[in-house]
């Protein structure tokens, strides 16, 4: 079910701290995060071999991570190394897992530790470019997470569940158009001359454009393997190239969405904006992480039900449209790389 030979962001690098581990489940593995003396991060199995107690609830001492059970002492590899008044030495390792911190996030490879490349990592616009302000949250939500690739995959969600914050009317009627490129799918929708929504008269004004002005308003979704959909969104003021008008008349972000799977039915995902104006206005990254915030937050109960009703009634056949055809290529990209990897 799920693409395991490959990078999932597990954790932002500050949630994972120094002297407690961090316990999180991906891709149905329980996992502990935990930094060495050198800082470096290590991920092993949220079991301890003696007892079977998580050791995300133990605490990391120099090297090692001890179990909050018994205290006895892993390394970052899963060898056992220590235990009070006992012989260890030929206790089992218990699995570890590749891990890589970059940009601010900690990734980890759920498959072959053989297979795992830090060049794989996947490279955006926006990561760890100066010219971006980043802010972004994370939220567990009770879903496979298939349905949040076709949540952001078919905005026209929007009207309906974010009708006081980014949704209009105009995105129902001006149709998407989407294309495939390898394993890249791409959704777009360009709509001009309209009336910028709260969210977007926001954007405008912190950017010190007007806000009563008619814009052309762009959302350009990307869907890459495993499970990542960057989103390019914005407004311009009309009449001034839309998407491609110059930075000083317009208000343009990037969507981030890392969407890593928990377990068959829940996720961990992780938000953010990257924005390409007034990147070093810590004030607006702010402004602007409360304002998604609340808007990611309107898609959990809508998902959340959406999961359950789905769990009850199995045999139902749903129907697609022309505004799936985002989420339905995308999948069709999962079910390549899955059929590939089995």
């Amino acid at each position: 079910m799920f693409i395991t030979n490959t990078w999932y962001v597990a954790a932002r690098s500050d949630e994972v701290g120094t002297g407690k581990p961090l316990g999180r489940k991906v891709c149905n593995h329980a996992m502990a995060f935990f930094r060495n003396s050198a800082g470096q991060v290590n991920a092993v199995e949220d079991f301890c071999p003696h007892r079977g107690a998580p050791l995300s609830l133990g605490s990391v001492h120099g090297d090692t991570l001890v179990c909050g059970y018994h205290g006895l002492a892993m390394g970052g590899d899963g060898k056992v190394v220590s235990m009070p008044c006992q012989r260890v030495r030929g206790f089992p390792a218990i699995r570890s897992f590749p891990v890589h911190e970059a940009h601010g996030f900690i990734w980890v490879w759920p498959g072959d530790a053989a297979q795992a490349d830090a060049a794989l990592l996947p490279a955006f616009e926006w990561l760890g470019n100066p010219a971006f302000g980043y802010g972004g949250g994370l939220y567990r939500i009770a879903c496979d997470y298939r349905l949040m690739i076709d949540n952001l995959m078919d905005l026209t969600h929007e009207t309906y569940v974010h009708a006081t914050s980014i949704g209009q009317k105009e995105i129902d009627e001006i149709p998407c158009t989407t294309r495939v490129e390898g394993d890249h799918v791409v959704t777009e929708r360009h709509m001009q001359g309209i009336e910028a929504p709260p969210f977007w008269k926001m954007a405008l004004r912190m950017n010190g454009l007007p806000d009563d002005q008619p814009v052309d308003r762009w959302q350009i979704c990307h869907f890459t393997p495993p499970s990542h959909i960057m989103i390019e969104v914005g407004v311009a003021l009309a009449g001034q190239g839309g998407y491609a008008a110059p930075d000083e008349v317009k208000a343009a972000s990037w969507v981030v969405d890392f969407i890593t799977p928990e377990t068959d039915t829940s996720i961990h995902y992780f938000w953010g904006m990257a924005r390409k104006f007034k990147p070093q206005d810590e004030t607006l990254t702010a402004q602007i992480r409360e304002g998604q915030g609340k808007i990611f937050a309107e898609d959990q109960e809508m998902l959340e039900r959406q999961q359950l009703n789905l769990l009850a009634w199995p045999q139902r056949q749903l129907l697609m449209l022309n505004i799936d055809g985002g989420g339905v290529q995308s999948r069709k990209v999962i079910e390549r790389l899955l059929a590939a990897q089995s």
